[in-house]
């Protein structure tokens, strides 16, 4: 009975020094770390609140990098337009000259050539490449966006009709790009459609002829010039527009993080200076524990009783 209530006594404050001990690690542990759960079990609702935010994290990572791809794409994109717009903007030049009566055949021959120097540029930016090596005005196609003729030369787009959208968060998506008939291809005139591969060809070959007729083709090219420059105005506009919608998404992710970050917080993180207080309590009661175990088993009565 005796060695049975002193086994019971030391048993008891084992177990509850080392209970006082495991609370006090456990709040050293939340002060490091800045979390308030170790476990679910700790608080069922805030665990299940925090991995629906880690949730929500994971998919802003993904439409991040989503948009991080479109942003570049469209860059892409943007810096080939503008470089297009210029060659077209410096054909219609050599095509307002060689309208000029006074300019000879000669001189048309010249225009002819730098026009034909022109053409194959365009086309170089027509199969241009993104970021990513992905064609940059192919649509989904998996290389160049046009074909050149061996033999006519002609040049004929082999890219896809559409450009698959990208997600970029809260239900919205967005075309990273232009598709090259979205850019190089435009009216006639006559209600067909033509491209400006097939206007400069045409034009550079009037030029060559000479006499009044390449002085007439040139001015008639002046007309198709614009047409095609107008086109490339557009979708350097679009793709602006698609830019600025980029960045108010980006704006918008990065709210919603701080947002997360502050309900992850407030849910499962630790009170720096209420854990630092209720730690001090803890060691403050595990030394009066440790104090009061040793003054009573050092007692005459424990002594005897054992």
């Amino acid at each position: 009975m005796i060695n049975l209530s002193t086994g019971a006594f030391y048993e008891r404050s084992t177990t509850q020094i080392g209970s006082l001990r495991a609370r006090a690690e456990g709040l050293q542990k939340q002060i490091g770390s800045g979390e308030r759960l170790e476990k679910s079990s700790d608080d069922p609702v805030a665990a299940a609140r925090l991995r629906m935010l880690d949730r929500e994290e994971r998919i802003t990572a993904v439409d991040t990098r989503n948009s991080d791809a479109a942003e570049n794409n469209l860059k892409f994109a943007d810096q080939a337009l503008s470089q297009v717009s210029t060659m077209i903007s410096r054909a219609r030049e050599l095509a307002l000259f060689a309208a000029n009566a006074t300019t000879s055949d000669d001189q048309r021959v010249s225009i002819a050539t730098e026009l034909d120097g022109l053409r194959q540029s365009l086309l170089g930016i027509a199969n241009g490449r993104n970021a990513s090596g992905h064609s940059l005005f192919g649509g989904q196609a998996v290389g160049n966006a046009y074909d050149v003729d061996a033999g006519t030369g002609a040049v004929t787009y082999v890219g896809t009709a559409t450009l698959d959208e990208v997600e970029i968060g809260e239900g919205q998506s967005i075309t990273p790009g232009n598709t090259g008939p979205e850019v190089f291809s435009f009216d006639d005139g006559a209600g067909g459609q033509t491209d400006i591969f097939a206007q400069l060809a045409t034009l550079s070959a009037a030029l060559r002829s000479g006499g009044d007729a390449a002085a007439d083709a040139a001015r008639d090219g002046l007309s198709i010039l614009d047409t095609g420059f107008d086109k490339v105005t557009t979708a350097q506009t679009v793709l602006g527009s698609r830019m600025a919608w980029l960045e108010v998404m980006t704006e918008r992710r990065t709210d919603n993080l701080e947002r997360i970050q502050d309900e992850r917080t407030s849910v499962g993180g630790a009170d720096l200076a209420v854990t630092m207080s209720r730690l001090q309590e803890m060691l403050t009661v595990l030394e009066a524990s440790q104090s009061s175990f040793v003054r009573l088993a050092n007692l005459n009565l424990f002594s005897m009783l054992r």
